[in-house]
């Protein structure tokens, strides 16, 4: 990626609803070009989509916990389900397959305690497959809207 298009990138996390005028108003390029760049950049699999941030709380999800989970046996086929028959329950948000001491963190929501209680009462401890969990109440989530690049790594073999 040049300059203009981490301009464009820069640009359209801040606001993924700018028109295409806009950004290339504030970029200061022709129209054309910056629909063509935006295009090359979804084409290139850099700019994967566009979504709207909702508001977990207006979705009765105010409670959040990151699951820690471990499974066995640890093969491919084990992994393939769980990823899959996890992402698809209603209260998870994420999946994340880890290297390390656990195998997933699993982002979960809930109405309330009492709630997060019944779902891994509900989800995890009757799963053969699962050997722990452990669970972490999130008090805040923060995030950064507005990921630049980093510069490449440096050559270690030099």
């Amino acid at each position: 990626m040049d300059e203009v298009d981490s301009a464009i990138v820069h640009h359209l996390q801040l606001d993924g609803r700018l028109s295409n005028r806009a950004l290339a108003e504030k970029l200061g390029i022709a129209p054309s070009t910056c629909l063509e760049r935006t295009r090359l950049l979804h084409r290139r699999g850099i700019i994967q989509g566009y979504r709207a941030q909702v508001s977990l709380r207006a979705l009765n999800r105010p409670v959040q916990a990151m699951v820690s989970t471990q499974i066995r046996p640890l093969n491919r086929d084990v992994v393939a389900a769980f990823e899959r028959s996890v992402s698809q329950l209603p209260e998870v948000v994420s999946v994340y397959t880890m290297a390390g001491s656990d195998d997933f963190l699993v982002h979960v929501t809930a109405q309330d305690i009492d709630h997060l209680h019944a779902f891994l009462l509900d989800q995890f401890t009757n799963r053969r497959e699962i050997i722990g969990f452990r669970t972490s109440i999130i008090y805040q989530h923060l995030t950064n809207p507005v990921l630049d690049p980093l510069p490449p790594a440096a050559d270690q073999h030099t």
